[in-house]
């Protein structure tokens, strides 16, 4: 951690000691002036962490000082001292932008723990403001990537549905990036300030689904031992993704319909409604007419939900997207393992731009990191990307192998160079991986790998 810096301003030469000192020991670097005039003269933004000023001084006063460096820099705390502390003075400082007080005589533990408080408080500030930039960044249009003619029309729909704040449907085969369209929708609506939740439809039972969405009161049913909130209501204020919606059972598509209907629903259990607050995005790879036609999917439901279309084009639609696409991906695995792959040979990418890619993104991504794995050059070439799709070439009998064990040796490799970085740690490999430790610990299992083995 880099040593961080303090200014301290105060035209008492003893005083101005006494803090370098006190401050010193604690592994700070200050540098002190007597002078508020060569202090504000000297002060650049980024050059401190933290300004300590005397509020009483001679040729400027305190309040000067914290103006010239508010205009300078807005977000560095400012700490003022004074001898003459009033409510009247601690307002007018706190109004103009300083952090706290400090009133004379103070003890050397004061000043450690008022300076400690001031620089955990902008640590987080800084910390919150880089997470807001970093997905602003992510879930931005211009960092989803393609330059393709479908692809930039869908975007540009993209843009227009996330400002407006109704239910949006996004239809696409599965692996096409839906939810992380959904997800580039939230963060640039007016709800971007409140959370995204997302849930698979297809991925619980029925009972746990309806429990999970709405949330239900003590003793509702078996094994209800406390209330407890939905989805819907842990997403008040933000977006509720429901992936995968065609999954719906007909009961919950009842429950659904009536909050679309009157933003309320009741938890299970309930006598009584809760009213929330949430703009609903749903994603399907099935069509729906035929669901409906079939009695599955409810006619009513539908036109709520899709009240805004978002069609995502496949893979195979968007060929001039692919090269771009590969470059993206060895880029995330040579900054994650620290390789330094260049990307495809000029063969490789025509076999990978001529293939269908029926699992889309999501498969281009699985094969680039597989070929990654087994492959021992700069450049991923035919040899290792026909072991991983149909590329239309013969490979020799020793080195054919279909996609699923490829990827269970990308995996089982990858898991083992995850877990041996993070000394065997599930939590911190699966934040790593963004994966959940179940999953990790089911891929463990399936592959063999003893964690306690590696080293």
């Amino acid at each position: 951690m880099a040593i961080q810096r303090i200014m301290l301003i105060d035209n008492e030469v003893g005083l101005c000691r006494m803090m370098e000192a006190v401050l010193r020991d604690q592994g700070y670097q200050t540098k002190s002036f007597t002078k508020p005039v060569q202090a504000v003269a000297e002060f650049t933004a980024g050059d401190y962490d933290l300004i300590i000023s005397d509020i009483k001084m001679p040729e400027m006063d305190g309040l000067e000082v914290l103006k010239h460096v508010r205009n300078r820099d807005p977000e560095v705390p400012v700490i003022m001292i004074t001898a003459y502390a009033t409510v009247e003075m601690s307002i007018q400082a706190l109004r103009r932008g300083a952090y706290d007080m400090l009133t004379k005589p103070f003890e050397p533990d004061e000043l450690i723990y008022r300076v400690k408080n001031a620089l955990q408080h902008h640590e987080l500030v800084e910390e919150n403001r880089g997470l807001k930039e970093e997905l602003n960044g992510k879930f931005s249009f211009e960092n989803i990537i393609g330059a393709s003619a479908s692809i930039q029309a869908t975007l540009e729909r993209v843009s227009k549905v996330a400002v407006r704040d109704t239910s949006a449907l996004i239809t696409g085969e599965s692996g096409t990036g839906k939810e992380l369209i959904a997800q580039a929708i939230h963060h640039n609506s007016a709800r971007s300030n409140h959370r995204f939740v997302a849930i698979n439809c297809g991925a619980l039972p029925e009972n746990i689904l309806e429990s999970e969405l709405f949330g239900y009161r003590k003793g509702a049913f078996t094994g209800a031992t406390e209330n407890r909130k939905g989805l819907l209501e842990a997403a008040n204020g933000g977006t509720l993704f429901l992936d995968e919606v065609g999954n719906l059972p007909i009961n919950v598509q009842k429950t659904l319909l009536r909050f679309l209907q009157e933003q309320e629903f009741r938890r299970l259990g309930d006598s009584m409604p809760t009213k929330v607050d949430v703009r609903l995005i749903s994603a399907t790879n099935s069509d729906l007419s035929v669901e409906i036609a079939n009695g599955t999917f409810r006619e009513d439901l539908f036109y709520r939900l899709n009240v805004i279309n978002v069609h995502l084009p496949p893979l195979r639609d968007r060929q001039d997207d692919i090269p771009l696409l590969v470059t993206h991906f060895i880029r995330l695995q040579n900054g994650k393992f620290g390789t330094d792959f260049k990307g495809l040979t000029p063969e490789a990418l025509d076999a990978a731009r001529s293939y269908s890619w029926p699992g889309n993104i999501r498969q281009l991504r699985n094969v680039i990191e597989a070929a990654m794995t087994i492959s021992s050059g700069s450049y991923i070439g035919l040899p290792e990307l026909s072991q991983l799709i149909e590329t239309g070439h013969l490979v020799p009998t020793d080195q054919q192998f279909d996609y699923s064990s490829s990827l269970g040796r990308f995996e089982t490799e990858y898991l083992t160079r995850l877990l041996r970085k993070h000394n065997s740690n599930i939590e911190e490999a699966a934040i790593e991986a963004d994966m959940n430790m179940a999953t990790i610990y089911r891929k463990l299992k399936k592959y063999g790998i003893d964690k306690k083995t590696i080293e």
